[in-house]
């Protein structure tokens, strides 16, 4: 199997809808231990989640902005298995007021809180858990959403997901001498819990069924998720500091293929 004996840490599960959720299933089918992460009010979400899993995972409680959190997550994983293969990032966030067609009137500190929750988070976790992988290395995958262009109604998240491209970079530069990857996948519109409270998602996300040459299914995650594992597994042992679109060619399309 795919990830057989694996051990990942992948954050961002909240319902069957989210991709973490994907990754998750698929990852245990493939011979994959895992451990989930929640927080705060939306743990109860990730453990109804869980419980829908082939085989129900430990959660952690993580907020990736607390020192003190990421320092336990640590803790936990080298008492648990003493050592990590891999972890996904898939975590963002920016409030209501930075998002929609509030660039220009976004107050600073909401401009701050999308940086440091959905960009600096993917440093704060490496630097937490890149210690508990072994000399063979390991694979951090983040999820990303094409920050190349400036799109409606993403705003200030669209910034954050520039700085996470760059944040990934500088990672895969930083500890690729210890064997470890740090790649992102660039996904389509997904409709799920982070989704929903984007306003306008749905508009955004209609312009995939014009422009992808492969088409796109929003409530289908499983291609996406099927790229993050295939970035977790050895199959990628050479692959660093890349952004893999798995957006039905969409990024690649100057103009709609469809009227």
């Amino acid at each position: 199997m795919l990830l057989e004996g694996k051990r990942l840490l992948l954050t961002g599960v909240l319902t069957k809808g989210s991709i973490a959720y994907s990754v998750a299933e698929r990852a245990q089918q493939e011979g994959a231990e895992i451990v989930l992460t929640g927080f705060g009010r939306t743990r109860r979400m990730t453990e109804r989640a869980a419980a829908r899993l082939p085989a129900t995972p430990p959660i952690l409680e993580l907020d990736v902005n607390s020192p003190d959190d990421l320092s336990s997550v640590a803790e936990e994983l080298s008492s648990r298995w003493g050592g990590l293969d891999g972890v996904l990032h898939a975590i963002a966030f920016a409030p209501g007021d930075s998002l929609g067609g509030n660039f220009m009137s976004a107050p600073p500190d909401s401009a701050e809180v999308a940086f440091r929750t959905s960009a600096y988070s993917f440093k704060a976790l490496a630097e937490a858990l890149a210690p508990l992988m072994s000399d063979e290395g390991g694979s951090f995958v983040g999820m990303d959403f094409d920050a190349s262009v400036a799109w409606p109604v993403y705003d200030w998240m669209g910034v954050a997901k520039a700085a996470l491209e760059s944040v990934s970079r500088y990672l895969a530069r930083d500890l690729g001498p210890s064997g470890i990857r740090v790649n992102l996948v660039s996904a389509g519109p997904i409709e799920t819990p982070a989704a929903g409270g984007i306003p306008g998602f749905d508009g955004l996300a209609s312009m995939w069924g014009k422009q992808a040459p492969l088409g796109w299914d929003t409530k289908d995650a499983a291609a996406v998720a099927d790229t993050v594992l295939f970035l977790l597994s050895d199959l990628s042992r050479r692959v660093t500091g890349e952004i893999v679109h798995v957006d039905g060619g969409f990024h690649a399309m100057g103009a709609p293929l469809r009227g």
